[in-house]
């Protein structure tokens, strides 16, 4: 399993815009992906759950991706959250 934290710089937190892109790039590996942040869990796949999380700006999350493509996913993920997020 690959794990990172990451403090959410942008302005609005995981919003409806980023959060879209961010399903997009999940879908493209075979791995699992997930989101926590304050005690509630939403997986990389689905809007709402990402919307659901009330991310804002200066929020810590943890994203822990495991699977047979995990290592490029992580790093596909953590490049997102990087330029986007």
């Amino acid at each position: 399993m690959q794990t990172f934290n990451y403090v959410i710089t942008d302005e609005i937190g995981i919003h409806a815009r980023p959060a879209g892109l961010l399903v997009k790039v999940a879908k493209q590996f075979q791995s699992k992906s997930v989101i926590k942040f304050n005690g509630k869990e939403a997986k990389l796949t689905g809007v709402m759950g990402l919307i659901g999380l009330g991310v804002k700006k200066g929020s810590e999350v943890v994203v822990c991706v495991e699977g047979e493509d995990e290592e490029t996913a992580a790093a596909e993920i953590k490049k997102f959250f990087q330029e986007n997020l």
